[in-house]
Parts: C-alpha cells; sequence; structure tokens
C-alpha cells in the first residue's frame, strides 16, 4: 500500500509528519488507499473561535473530497463559505498488548487532508457528484434506481473540497519488548481488529440483491469490500454500465 515512487503531497508545517515520522507518508498511492477503504470522515473546522468536529460519509475523486447533508446544515453551510477545514479517515486496525504498560498500543491506518471546501450548486454537477456517491459504494447501481429529482437535489447541500496537502500514518507491528520486561509471564501479542459485513436484512417485497452488492457479503471486511467497490466503479467496464 505504501507507495514510493509516483505523485505525492507537498508538506508544509501544518501537514509535516513530527512524531515518529518513520510511519508518515505523503504520497498519492497511500493516501488514496487508506481514503478509499472508509466511509466516515470527521471534518473538523473552526466557528468564530469555537472548534468544532463533525462526523460524516465522504467520497473521493481524484484529488476532490465529497461530502453532503441537509440543506439546512450549520456545518455544510459554514465550511462551504470557504473555511479551511481538515478531513480525518482513520482505522483501528489491533490492540497491542506488551509485557508493560508503557508497550502497549494500536496499530491503525490514518489520513489528515487539509483544503478549504466550497459547495457545489449547480444541480447538473450536483446530480453526477451524488451519483458518483452511489456507484462508488455500489458499482453500476445507479442505471437500476429512480432518478433523483431536482427537488430532492435542492434539499441536500453538497460540498467538494480539492486536497491542498495531505499526510498518512500507518502502524502495523508486535509489542516492543524493553530490557526491563525480560523475564515478566506475562502475555503480549495482538489482537487484529476488523469490522465486518453482518448478514443482509432485506425490506419486505424486495428484488433480490445485484450483482453491485457482491462485494458486501456476510463476513466479508468493510475496508476491503469498499477498496473493492471503488475499483469496481472506476473499472471501464462500470463506467459503461455494463
Amino acid at each position: 500500500m505504501h507507495g514510493t515512487t509516483g505523485p505525492a503531497f507537498q508538506p508544509t508545517a501544518r501537514s509535516q509528519l513530527r512524531r515518529r515520522p518513520q510511519r508518515g507518508f505523503h504520497d498519492e498511492a497511500t493516501v488514496f488507499a487508506i481514503l478509499d477503504a472508509g466511509v466516515m470522515a470527521h471534518v473538523g473546522y473552526v466557528i468564530d473561535g469555537q472548534p468544532y468536529v463533525t462526523p460524516t460519509a465522504y467520497w473521493r475523486e481524484g484529488r476532490t473530497l465529497y461530502w453532503h447533508g441537509a440543506a439546512a446544515s450549520r456545518m455544510l453551510n459554514t465550511v462551504a463559505e470557504g473555511l479551511p477545514v481538515c478531513v480525518t479517515v482513520s482505522f483501528l486496525d489491533g490492540l497491542i498488548v506488551g509485557r508493560s504498560g508503557i508497550t502497549h498500543s494500536v496499530n491503525f491506518r490514518s489520513v489528515m487532508a487539509f483544503g478549504r471546501a466550497r459547495p457545489v450548486t449547480d444541480l447538473s454537477a450536483k446530480r453526477a457528484a451524488m451519483e458518483a456517491f452511489i456507484d462508488r459504494l455500489y458499482a453500476g447501481r445507479n442505471v437500476k434506481l429512480r432518478p433523483t429529482t431536482d427537488a430532492e437535489l435542492t434539499a441536500i447541500a453538497l460540498v467538494e473540497m480539492e486536497i491542498e496537502e495531505a499526510s498518512a500514518k500507518v502502524k502495523d507491528t508486535g509489542p516492543t519488548d524493553l530490557p526491563a520486561d525480560e523475564g515478566w509471564s506475562a502475555w503480549s501479542g495482538v489482537f487484529p481488529v476488523e469490522t465486518r459485513i453482518g448478514p443482509a436484512l432485506a425490506q419486505p417485497g424486495s428484488a433480490p440483491r445485484e450483482p453491485d452488492l457482491a462485494p458486501y457479503a456476510v463476513g466479508a471486511r468493510l475496508d476491503k469490500a469498499l477498496t473493492e467497490a471503488t475499483a469496481a466503479c472506476r473499472s471501464p467496464r462500470s463506467a459503461s454500465g455494463a
């Protein structure tokens, strides 16, 4: 996942990793892989000196992030005025259990993306972005759905943010034994942590499940399913609606 070549974000003081920089990455390959494995982000911003962090669903097109909500949303209306925002996505991948308190830790993946948000108000652009959101989760599904009306689109506030800077941080290790830990019999190791898909709860009267829902099989890892769905969405076959 971690790229050493290819396009990268140029860090500045706000995105440069200082704590354990060896775990940090600024290349697009690493940043995008983490973003594409998630669906929930936290958007940080400041209003009148008061910081806020709002959880929201998101999706990515190139270096642009999108999120949406009700047209009356205070967060969306505020950040869409061009405020600087920080969007974070994180995964807990494991609990690291050491033989001393100081060696307990966690495995994780995370991204911090910086930019200025702006509203998407043109209905055709908003429609295309919202369809991209559906297809990002369920590749090719839009061709099966009732078209969204203009009134429904008007009720949605949609924000886009070009990623100006981004940094990823990844830890995937076992426990570190210190010299003072030698001789202690306490168990040490890693408990992997995953989010998996449960049995589907079909709506009464719904049609059989279609192929676009295949990544979400019972027991599938959510991050893997989202990555698979994203890749399928961007494939030429999916783009053609085939």
